[in-house]
């Protein structure tokens, strides 16, 4: 009778099923961004939600998907926050914003305006798969991530749990704060390996409307520092217009109420060089900082 050994099993590598579930529901984005900051109070869901309105006026198709749990305010910005999401056999159907802009928040979920969120990490974690796998997103040009400030569970989820991410943009203000808690924000993205694509810097003067003039009030450029020392694009310098505040609490878009404003300028430049950068990126490889 022939001996025979034994098959040797090898180890093999277990894919985790979420991972693997973002995958399939992502094959059909081209880009995925993070908007994020060090801290909190910078503007990130106004720049978030007025940039992704821009990249679709430029004409592309867009997500935006809101992980800010604790503190969702997309919708509100958008006029949106009374739309009930759908379920079908392909998932669910994200919100419809202006310009047909994909829009997925918790705000959508909550049952009423005083709905605290009481969520530990392995929770937030599991949303924010939910949020990838359980919305029918389509096809994507972009798919804009508002991020919650800091460095918690759901940057941490993002930056090594999320199978796709072309890069980060980093929101500043103009203040030595703002540099220190951003600067660290970076740095904890760069350590994980997810390269910034550029950093902009909100509220960087006070533009009136009424006479057209922008003053320097608020100190010393924050974005520049950060460019310079971490060798990062400074995409642009948002000036702060008293406008802005009105529009956000109406529901009105601002790069849709005030199209010729040097804030809506801003917003269609940040969109272009995004662009530029992610595209030059996928043709030639690299990072998005080089």
């Amino acid at each position: 009778m022939e001996n025979r050994r034994p098959a040797i099993r090898l180890p093999t590598k277990d894919v985790d099923p979420r991972k693997q579930a973002a995958q399939d529901r992502l094959k059909n984005v081209r880009h995925v961004i993070a908007i994020t900051s060090g801290k909190g109070g910078v503007g990130k869901s106004f720049i978030a939600s007025n940039l992704a309105l821009a990249l679709r006026t430029l004409g592309y198709e867009v997500g935006l998907m809101d992980i800010d749990f604790h503190g969702p305010s997309a919708p509100k910005m958008l006029g949106i926050r009374n739309q009930r999401l759908i379920a079908l056999s392909e998932g669910i159907q994200p919100a419809t914003g202006p310009l047909e802009l994909k829009v997925m928040s918790l705000d959508f979920l909550l049952e009423s305006d005083d709905t605290p969120v009481i969520w530990r990490g392995p929770i937030k974690t599991t949303a924010i798969f939910q949020f990838v796998t359980d919305v029918s997103w389509g096809a994507l040009d972009y798919l804009v991530i508002d991020m919650p400030p800091g460095t918690g569970d759901e940057a941490i989820t993002v930056a090594q749990e999320l199978p796709k991410m072309d890069g980060i943009i980093f929101i500043t203000i103009p203040s030595e704060v703002s540099v220190l808690v951003v600067g660290r924000s970076i740095a904890f993205y760069k350590r994980l390996g997810k390269e910034p694509i550029g950093v902009i810097e909100n509220m960087s003067a006070f533009y009136c409307p009424d006479s057209g003039k922008t003053y320097k009030v608020f100190g010393k450029s924050s974005g520049k520092v950060l460019s310079e020392k971490y060798k990062i694009p400074l995409l642009a310098e948002i000036p702060l217009d008293p406008r802005i505040g009105e529009v956000n609490d109406e529901g009105r878009p601002y790069v849709l109420t005030y199209p010729d404003s040097p804030i809506t300028q801003s917003f269609r430049g940040i969109a272009t060089k995004v662009i530029e950068i992610l595209e030059s990126v996928e043709k030639e490889g690299g990072n998005p900082a080089e």
